[in-house]
């Protein structure tokens, strides 16, 4: 219907349209229809699942053939499957066919296949909760009903099924089957999730705050427009970013930077700057006065403005003006709390299912607060783990159990943080 009113409609399939998708009945029917259609296949779980758990479901000194089954015809008595036929073949692939094992084991068994043909079965293949249980024709049933091996699952038959203890290394990674909450706002979000996920882990993306830039307002466009200033200090990526767009929006460029004196604090603040061609002047090692005050100790004095969050704390430009410096602050963006539904992952907090919470700001702690204050009363059962000194003063008054902190306060510091809690847990 959609697509005879002219529209553009995609039928998206997990997996293969044509291995078990019903692609080919669909495809027959938009024939009769008269519907141009085009496919684009896909991979397989009969292939992807094992290759994720080491299993190749070819190999020259094992097979060099293999089948793809439906287990739902298993216990059928007027089954399409030749059992005679499939059971001479290298490796069977069995799909959909967790209920009818048994029914599968004893076809195969009865039409000459060895109890001691290796077999593995995997559940939620490709995924940070894949399991991989290994046996033979003879033991696979009591494994699978011993570790409670549920759909979605696939069931590999054949000698190529005992190189899973050789060639496995999804579930080796050294976050594999770790549950890791990211709380930064989305648009920061993709590059913590995917180093965790290339690490193995389930990484749970829980927004707890959004960044809302300002823009042009008022007083960046006054301040843009006079540059009175000797000194900017940036805080964040998101100050660097937000600075940078207005510049822009005011029909200036960075030239407008010639002869300021650019402070980051923290690397990742001065790498924004970098990727844009400028190296900053200063990058204190902390986040803290003390760090930056030997820094402009040694300058002479002037205008410094911090180009920042609306809310921050005031420690720095304090312990600025304390020394003779005039300080202003120009806020860039504000930060907001985000609500994503927090009842899930309150459950898992309370039955301990998590096993870090990342916090890469005070705001991301105090957002993560927010939004499962009504859901736990133990506040000590969230596993923090922190960037810098401010962010973990700010989770430990909140009452989370501090796990481990980045040496380095930046996100791949976070992740070696991260690696080195979990490799002695």
């Amino acid at each position: 219907d959609k697509a005879r009113e002219g529209n553009l409609v995609v039928r998206l399939k997990g997996g293969d349209p044509f291995i078990f998708g019903r692609g080919g009945e669909e495809l027959q029917e938009l024939k009769k229809a008269d519907i141009e259609f085009e496919v684009v296949p896909g991979i397989t779980s009969a292939i992807s699942a094992p290759a994720y758990a080491g299993i190749p479901v070819t190999h020259r000194d094992f097979t060099s053939t293999f089948a793809v089954i439906t287990g739902h015809e298993a216990d059928k008595e007027n089954s399409a499957i030749d059992w005679q036929a499939v059971s001479r073949i290298g490796t069977l692939v069995f799909l959909m066919g967790v209920k009818k094992l048994p029914k599968i084991v004893a076809n195969l068994l009865k039409h000459g296949r060895s109890d001691n043909t290796p077999v593995a079965m995997i559940q939620n293949g490709t995924q940070p909760i894949q399991r991989t249980v290994t046996g033979t024709l003879d033991t696979i049933v009591e494994i699978a009903r011993k570790n409670n091996i549920k759909a979605p699952a696939i069931t590999i038959v054949g000698e190529v099924a005992q190189l899973k203890s050789e060639l496995e290394w999804f579930e080796k990674r050294p976050l594999f089957g770790k549950k890791i909450v990211v709380t930064r706002s989305r648009h920061q979000a993709s590059n913590l999730l995917k180093e965790l996920q290339n690490l193995g882990a389930e990484a749970i993306e829980f927004p707890t705050i959004k960044i809302v830039q300002h823009g042009l307002s008022d007083e960046i466009k006054s301040f843009i427009n006079s540059m009175n200033a000797e000194y900017l200090v940036f805080t964040s990526v998101n100050g660097v970013n937000g600075f940078i767009e207005s510049l822009l929006a005011a029909g200036k460029d960075l030239r407008a930077l010639h002869g300021k004196k650019i402070v980051c604090i923290g690397p990742a603040t001065a790498k924004a700057f970098q990727d844009k061609g400028i190296v900053p002047d200063f990058i204190p090692e902390t986040y803290v006065a003390e760090s930056l005050l030997p820094y402009f100790e040694k300058q002479t004095e002037g205008r410094v403005v911090f180009l920042r969050a609306q809310k921050a704390r005031e420690t720095l430009p304090e312990a600025l003006r304390e020394t003779g410096f005039s300080v202003d602050v120009i806020p860039v963006y504000h930060t907001e709390y985000d609500n994503p539904d927090s009842s899930q992952v309150a459950e898992m907090l309370i039955n301990k299912q998590i096993n870090l919470v990342t916090f890469t700001s005070s705001s991301t702690a105090r957002g993560f607060y927010e939004n499962i204050k009504n859901h736990v009363s133990d506040f000590s059962l969230v596993p923090a783990a922190v960037i810098g000194p401010i962010t973990e003063e700010t989770a430990e008054e909140l009452g989370f159990t501090i796990k481990c902190r980045a040496e380095e306060f930046t996100i791949p510091g976070l992740v070696t943080a991260m690696l080195q809690y979990c490799s002695s847990t």
